[in-house]
C-alpha cells in the first residue's frame, strides 16, 4: 500500500505502545485512547462504514491492549477458580471461558475471557483494569503454589464473516473444526500464535495471540495480505456492534460498584460450588436479598446519534430519577437509537418509559428486550464456521425493530 504521512500520538512515555502500533498508523488509524496502560486504535475513519466491513466481510483490530494475567503451577487450577464466582471444574484444556472476577462485596473488578492453555497454565484475557496487581495480592496470602505474572502475549481479533475464510488462507482447513470458544495453537510461517474462536463483536471471529513480540508487524502484515481477496479491512472494536450484541464494556456498563445479579448474569455465579471463591459470602446475601436496579435495553426516540455517548445520561420516570443510560449508539442496520442503562427495579419491565436528557435535547426512551439482533448468537457460536457468513446488508436495507 501506498506510504502515508504518519501523525504522532503521545499521551506520555507512561502509556506503552503495541507491537502493532506502527502498522495500524500506516494502515490508516486516525486517532487513539488508553485501555490497561496502553494505545488502543479508536478511528479508522467512518464508524458507520467500520460496522458494515465487520458485518458484510471482515476487520482486522489491534486489541493488544488485552493484557493477559499468566497463573501456573501445581496450584493454578485452584487459584483460578479463587479468583471467580463461576465454576471452572468441567474447564477442559484448551477451553475458554467468559467469567467475572469479584471482590469481597461481590462487586465485578473485570469481566475476562479465561483460556486454559494446559492443566497448570491459565491465562486471564483483560478488560480494562489492573487484574494483575489484584491476583499478585491475593496470591501472596492464598497459601497456593502458584506463579503470577504478564506474558510476552499481545492478541489481534480478526472478526467478520469471512473471517474463517481468511484463518484457512492463514493456517489451512483444520481451522474449520475449532468450535465457540476454544484453542488451538498455530505457526504461521514461523510466527508462534495461540488461536482461539473468541471475540468482542458478536459475529463469527477470532483472536490471534502472538506469542513473540517482536513479530507483530510481521503478523499484521501477513493477515492484511492473506485477507485481501475477502475483502478484509483494518478496523476497531465496533460499539454500534457490540450494543447490537448486548456486550458490555467494562467501566461504562459495570464497575466495582456492580454486581453479577444486576446485569441478569446469574449464570456465571456457580454458589453451590465446593470452592470459597472471593465475594461468595457477599452474592449469596445479595441473591437472597435482591438488587434494587437492574440493567435493561432501551430504544431512544429521535434523530440518529451523532456519536456513542461520553458520559452517563440521566432517566427519568415521572419526573423521578430512574437511573441512567451507560452506553448508546445509532444502528444503521436497526435504525434506530439503541442503549444499555442501568434502572432501578420498579423501572426495569419491557415498555416503561423515560424522559432523558441528551447533548441533542430531551427526548424519550422505552425498555426493551435486549441483545437487540441475533438474540440467540446464531451467528458467532455456528458450529461451523462457514454456516456462520451473513447475507450481506447494504446500509438501506431496514431490519425488523428490536
Amino acid at each position: 500500500m501506498a506510504a502515508q504521512e504518519q501523525k504522532e500520538f503521545g499521551f506520555g512515555t507512561q502509556i506503552r505502545k503495541s507491537t502493532y502500533f506502527d502498522a495500524t498508523v500506516r494502515w490508516g488509524a486516525k486517532g487513539f485512547s488508553v485501555y490497561n496502560h496502553m494505545y488502543i486504535p479508536r478511528d479508522f475513519g467512518d464508524p458507520e462504514q467500520n460496522f458494515w466491513n465487520l458485518v458484510n466481510t471482515a476487520i482486522l483490530c489491534d486489541v493488544a491492549v488485552e493484557r493477559q494475567v499468566e497463573i501456573t503451577g501445581p496450584d493454578a487450577a485452584e487459584f483460578a477458580q479463587l479468583l471467580t464466582p463461576r465454576d471452572l471444574s468441567k474447564c477442559a484444556v484448551g477451553q475458554c471461558k467468559y467469567v467475572l472476577i469479584t471482590n469481597a462485596e461481590g462487586g465485578i473488578l473485570n469481566d475476562p475471557i479465561m483460556l486454559r492453555l494446559e492443566e497448570n497454565r491459565f491465562w486471564i484475557s483483560l478488560a480494562d483494569s489492573d487484574i494483575l496487581l489484584w491476583a499478585q495480592g491475593v496470591a501472596i496470602n492464598s497459601g497456593l503454589d502458584v506463579q503470577i505474572f504478564e506474558p510476552d502475549v499481545s492478541p489481534l481479533q480478526l472478526q467478520g464473516p469471512e473471517s474463517c475464510r481468511i484463518m484457512e488462507a492463514l493456517v489451512g482447513d483444520s481451522i474449520n473444526d475449532l468450535r465457540y470458544f476454544w484453542l488451538r495453537e498455530y505457526d504461521i510461517d514461523g510466527i508462534p500464535v495461540i488461536v482461539s474462536r473468541t471475540g468482542w463483536s458478536s459475529e463469527l471471529g477470532y483472536e490471534l495471540y502472538l506469542l513473540d513480540d517482536s513479530k507483530g508487524e510481521e503478523l499484521w502484515e501477513k493477515i492484511m495480505a492473506a485477507g485481501a481477496p475477502f475483502g478484509l479491512k483494518p478496523g476497531h472494536t465496533s460499539t454500534i456492534r457490540r450494543i447490537e450484541g448486548g456486550m458490555l464494556s467494562y467501566r461504562a456498563d459495570m464497575d466495582i460498584t456492580t454486581n453479577p445479579y444486576e446485569l441478569g448474569m446469574d449464570r456465571l455465579v456457580d454458589l453451590d460450588i465446593e470452592a470459597n471463591f472471593i465475594g461468595k459470602a457477599a452474592l449469596k446475601r445479595i441473591r437472597d436479598q435482591g438488587v434494587s436496579r437492574k440493567q435493561v435495553g432501551v430504544v431512544i426516540d429521535g434523530p440518529a446519534l451523532a456519536g456513542p455517548n461520553v458520559k452517563f445520561w440521566a432517566l427519568e420516570a415521572n419526573g423521578k430519577p430512574a437511573g441512567k443510560v451507560t452506553s448508546a449508539v445509532y444502528s444503521p442496520r436497526l435504525r434506530q437509537n439503541i442503549g444499555l442503562a442501568m434502572v432501578g427495579v420498579d423501572f426495569a419491565e419491557t415498555g416503561t418509559r423515560f424522559d432523558i436528557e441528551t447533548p441533542y435535547g430531551r427526548t424519550t426512551a422505552t425498555v426493551v428486550d435486549k441483545p437487540f439482533y441475533d438474540p440467540k448468537k446464531q451467528i458467532a457460536v455456528a458450529i461451523s464456521p462457514k454456516q456462520a457468513v451473513n447475507e450481506p446488508m447494504p446500509p438501506a436495507r431496514l431490519l425488523a425493530q428490536a
